[in-house]
């Protein structure tokens, strides 16, 4: 099967978040199962400084975006069993930051026309070309425009991973010819319209053959108003198409026993290091060299949505714990100030960098023993398992891929990887953070067992690979060998969260009937059906029982204010 990834950032050649790490060990794991595999993502200016001299010059064409005709080069480099293709126009990509400019709607749809027209240029026509999140947002559309005129579009299927649903793309209708350069009937059907903008990520919801969540937990929640951001009714209608896989990281990249990164290097045999790690971050950021005093870490972008507003309001609580924090990251200016100003209150017991540093954060996780992530939505999260790879315990809201990857501590069973607690509540995090650091400072024996649990777990790419290919043949029909079952991980507690299943197709499919999709989208939010009644609803007598049996056997969390 042959695969083409559009991104618009991957590890190792440009970052901003979690799209790049994805990016970047997704397709190498595709390409171990079996598959061809190749990446195609813009030329920026630092990829062309860092990489320049390891890029192969392919060929250049011109690309028609409206009115513009367009020059664009087409280099490649390979690495790790895949093809990366670079898009190269300076105009648009020839600048420091990845985005942030005023005309980064029409840089990503230069980009994701550009993927469309360079097709036949790349080494091999796609079965499949999966797309991420709005920068390429466009292509499953183009693909679509392209196929009335031309039958070799036909062929390609496509895939979209919604990253984070917040950031769709949205911008004013009457610019879709001048800017976009596709014909009025887009909006005029409603495809491209919502609540009177464009909006392309719904677009390519619409589009796209299949879409991906990016875990369990967050397919099922784009389904609510709450976490969609007015997309719920084009996610309902879709979800026949709606899969949730778990995002994975690279252990090979993220491993404590080999991290050049990382100032001693230790492994789940060996935790001596760790101790050592634990002395340098101290010392790095100006804390008191205190051994038995517990770090916790926030390594995070500064931003509402990551739960923010319930550490400010408890602050003083934590701190008056016997506890160190440590705050790596940067984003809205009233967290920086506020976080700035409280580093001053607590000298050597709080320490804060407003910046994103990678070595840093990879400090912070082999140095800290606990990290905090309250978030009040977070798709799938990437910083719990690489602080659990690295022995750094952590302490998560129960939402998206936290649930899916942290299971709360049991002290009945001495089970769990981390903390957890289920309603966004200040109180409800300080309880559980109490109960982390109590049992640091009590339980050593306990939380050792705790912490090398959470380093035992296996977060690799291996299973979301098979997954993926398990989508794509859905999609092509070239099941075959891809439809093996995949290997069950003990890294896996998202058999908690329900899974979005397929369902069958509605008799108007939403690629066909725009004006359904533009009435659905304006129409009341319908009630989710929970997944427990629905499993009632088309399970026989003796599912039930079995499903009884299991609960009556689970653990069960301890009582308080937090789960």
């Amino acid at each position: 099967m042959k695969i083409l990834y559009a991104t618009s950032e991957a590890v190792p050649f440009c970052k901003t978040g979690g799209l790049a790490d994805v990016a970047g060990s997704l397709p190498p794991s595709l390409a171990a199962e079996g598959a061809e595999v190749a990446v195609v993502l813009p030329l920026y200016q630092q990829v062309r400084e860092r990489f320049g001299s390891q890029l192969e010059f392919l060929c250049y064409d011109y690309v028609d975006l409206a009115w513009r005709h367009l020059y664009c080069g087409l280099f490649s480099l390979e690495k790790d069993g895949v093809t990366w293709y670079f898009l190269d126009n300076e105009q648009y990509f020839n600048r420091p930051e990845l985005y942030g400019y005023a005309d980064d709607g029409e840089r990503f749809a230069f980009f994701s026309r550009a993927v469309v027209r360079m097709l036949g240029h790349m080494k091999f026509w796609p079965d499949v070309l999966h797309c991420n999140d709005w920068q390429a947002a466009l292509i499953p559309v183009y693909l679509k425009d392209d196929g009335v005129r031309e039958d070799r579009f036909l062929s390609i299927r496509t895939v979209l991973s919604i990253h984070n649903i917040e950031y769709q793309g949205r911008y004013n209708p009457y610019i879709l010819g001048e800017l976009f350069g596709l014909d009025a009937g887009w909006v005029e059907d409603g495809t491209l319209l919502m609540d009177g903008d464009l909006n392309l990520l719904k677009g390519a919801i619409l589009c796209a053959d299949a879409v991906n969540a990016v875990s369990p937990t967050y397919a099922n929640e784009l389904k609510m108003p709450y976490f969609a951001h007015r997309l719920d009714g084009i996610i309902r209608q879709c979800e026949y198409k709606l899969y949730g896989v778990l995002n994975g990281i690279d252990m090979n990249l993220y491993n404590p026993a080999e991290d050049p990164r990382i100032t001693t290097n230790y492994s789940l045999e060996n935790l001596a290091g760790k101790d050592e790690d634990k002395a340098a971050l101290q010392k790095m950021m100006g804390l008191r060299q205190e051994p038995y005093t517990p770090i916790l870490a926030v390594v995070s972008r500064l931003v509402s949505h990551k739960g923010l507003d319930l550490i400010c309001e408890v602050l003083h609580d934590i701190m008056a714990l016997p506890v160190q924090l440590v705050i790596l990251g940067k984003g809205d200016r009233k967290y920086e100030e506020f976080f700035h100003w409280a580093a001053q209150q607590y000298n050597g017991r709080m320490a804060v960098s407003l910046d994103y540093n990678e070595e840093l954060s990879m400090s912070i996780y082999s140095g800290a023993d606990l990290l905090l992530m309250p978030s009040k939505s977070e798709p799938c999260g990437l910083s719990q398992m690489i602080a659990m790879r690295y022995g750094t315990v952590p302490i998560v809201r129960e939402t998206g891929g936290l649930k899916d990857t942290v299971q709360a501590y049991e002290a009945q069973w001495d089970s769990g990887n981390g903390f957890s607690f289920a309603n966004y509540a200040s109180g409800d995090m300080l309880y559980v953070i109490r109960e982390a650091v109590y049992l640091y400072k009590d339980y050593p024996d306990v939380f050792s067992r705790l912490r090398k649990r959470a380093m035992d777990c296996d977060f690799s790419w291996a299973r979301s690979a098979k997954e993926y290919l398990r989508i794509y043949a859905n999609v092509t029909g070239q099941h075959a060998a891809l439809l093996e079952s995949p290997p069950e991980t003990e890294a896996a507690p998202a058999e908690a969260a329900p899974k979005a299943e397929e369902t069958a197709v509605p008799e108007t499919p939403a690629e066909t009937a725009p004006e359904a999709a533009a009435a659905e989208a304006a129409a009341p939010a319908a009630p989710v059906e929970e997944p427990e009644k629905s499993e009632k609803k088309t399970a026989g007598a003796a599912k039930r029982k079995t499903a009884e049996k299991k609960s009556a056997a689970a653990p069960k969390k301890k009582k308080g204010a937090a789960k």
